[in-house]
């Protein structure tokens, strides 16, 4: 941070308290802070507040005479190092994602061609608010960094869930990995768009096997995680094939979709989307079907039906431990009760995976049909325990790791 030139963009939420820590941390790490505070933000901290820390001009007008012929919205967008705006309101990434540029921080945000760090804080609806979730994932297409939101308790009461503004760390941290990749990190050479040219093939949601007509065996499962990787791995730039079972939920931006309802036609769309780059397998795919499902529903009233069973093919093994097509990276799930990490790393040698994302979906988790996810990443290096993330977040981290495997893969094959 020493050095550093940083245009803090302010937006209105009651988490604006927490950028006035915020611009005294950065300015204890060695940065300069310059401040631009949209009207909302004014309601929740002062400019008086805010210019005491920064000990510059805080800057809230774009039709000040004094403002522009001083400094000047172009200069002010361009003279930093990074853009950070904290909080990044619902309303302010609407703004950036459609173009939109009628106050002063919406302007200086389109006039700048240095790295921006969007920092989300909303209530949880607005931020799984389809549109929102559209907004998000062009904004990461288009090369902008995000960090959070974090998963818990919102300002209005009997309110939880995705949308809590990170902590000033996290941002800090985020904040100096922007920077140090413009000096060249491994981070920065992934580029805006790491998977641009790559197919990356996604399973997501449960399947169903039918029982009679009208009754089936399935898995628990919403599928919102398989669809955030799809997702996620559009909006770095891949082309995505997303073969989904029955899901309640709107189809990812940009993605291409087969619906499948069985694990047999789940796995025949598998291998017709072949070959890929990534395979990531989300789906929670009943393990049984039964042997013969009657064309009639079968009647309470009848005898007490017996339900012989078979087992279903297994897409992740079938695809991981294939000699020919096999994806370069191949990812594969595990939902697990109890001692999540060990069974997850028997089964990525069992399945022939390269990665597993090992979750504990206890009920007291919350994780089926949640909107966040406590996962562990298990590769052939070890086991990584990731924090409390929103499904997207969790998504974005795997898609960008998966992005930085590929880049290495290609470098070792050169």
């Amino acid at each position: 941070m020493k050095q550093q030139r940083i245009l803090l963009i302010i937006g209105g939420g009651i988490a604006a308290y927490k950028c006035l820590d915020l611009i005294r941390r950065l300015r204890e790490a060695g940065a300069s802070v310059r401040a631009v505070m949209t009207r909302a933000a004014t309601e929740f901290v002062t400019p008086l507040s805010v210019g005491a820390l920064t000990s510059e001009r805080v800057f809230t007008d774009l039709f000040s005479l004094n403002d522009e012929q001083e400094i000047g919205h172009i200069r002010l967008s361009r003279e930093a190092d990074l853009l950070i705006v904290a909080p990044a309101t619902a309303d302010l990434i609407a703004k950036m994602a459609g173009g939109h540029a009628d106050d002063l921080a919406s302007t200086v945000l389109m006039a700048t061609d240095k790295p921006v760090l969007l920092a989300p804080a909303m209530n949880p609806r607005m931020w799984l608010n389809p549109a929102t979730q559209r907004n998000v994932a062009q904004l990461r297409a288009d090369g902008v960094h995000f960090v959070g939101p974090n998963t818990g308790e919102m300002a209005e009461r009997d309110e939880a869930g995705p949308g809590r503004l990170v902590e000033v760390p996290e941002i800090i941290d985020a904040a100096n990995k922007i920077l140090a990749g413009r000096r060249g990190s491994p981070l920065a050479r992934v580029g805006a768009r790491p998977l641009a040219g790559r197919h990356v093939l996604v399973t997501s949601g449960p399947t169903h096997e039918p029982i009679d007509p009208v009754r089936y065996i399935a898995n628990r499962s919403s599928g919102k995680q398989g669809h955030a990787i799809a997702r996620a791995a559009a909006a770095l730039g891949a082309r995505v094939t997303l073969v989904t079972g029955p899901v309640s939920l709107a189809d990812p931006p940009s993605v291409d979709v087969v619906r499948v309802e069985t694990a047999e036609q789940m796995l025949h769309a598998v291998q017709a989307a072949l070959p890929a780059g990534i395979a990531a397998f989300a789906a929670a795919v009943a393990d049984w079907r039964t042997a013969s499902a009657p064309r009639e529903k079968i009647k309470k009233s009848g005898a007490k039906p017996s339900l012989e069973l078979v087992e279903n093919p297994d897409i992740l093994a079938t695809v991981g431990k294939s000699r020919s097509g096999r994806p370069t990276l191949v990812i594969g799930f595990a939902a697990e009760t109890e001692n999540v990490t060990s069974e997850a790393a028997k089964k990525r040698k069992a399945k022939g995976a390269d990665w597993i994302v090992a979750n504990d979906v206890s009920p007291s988790r919350g994780v089926f049909g949640g909107d966040g996810n406590t996962v562990h990443l298990v590769t052939a290096d070890g086991i990584e325990d990731w924090p409390t993330l929103s499904k997207d977040e969790v998504a974005r981290r795997l898609m960008l790791r998966a992005a930085e495997f590929l880049r290495h893969s290609a470098a070792a094959a050169e």
